[in-house]
């Protein structure tokens, strides 16, 4: 029989016919989906309902420039910032 997949895990381990016939038996037995770790990132808010809104917004580079030195300076990253700054403008806690 000829190789199901050739190359290596996400961590660089080979990927064996022993380490997916290990991995296909855990998948028959069955996962409890409560302890599966979550993909994505995490809420800004863990208590809020629904996703956060992602909004894209274009900056001169003079601009980008400024804020990646003030996060930096501050740290934070670049969306803390921003948040950070709207909250000000916006006079929003």
């Amino acid at each position: 029989m000829a190789k199901a997949y050739d190359g290596e895990t996400i961590k660089g381990v080979p990927v064996t016919e022993q380490l997916i016939d290990e991995a296909v038996a855990r998948a028959e037995q069955g996962y409890d989906v409560e302890v599966l770790k979550r993909r994505g990132r995490p809420k800004l808010d863990p208590s809020a309902e629904g996703e956060s809104a992602i909004i894209p917004v274009r900056m001169d580079e003079e601009l980008l420039n400024a804020l990646t030195a003030k996060a930096e300076q501050d740290g934070l990253t670049r969306s803390e910032a921003i948040r950070e700054a709207i909250r000000l403008w916006a006079h929003v806690a």
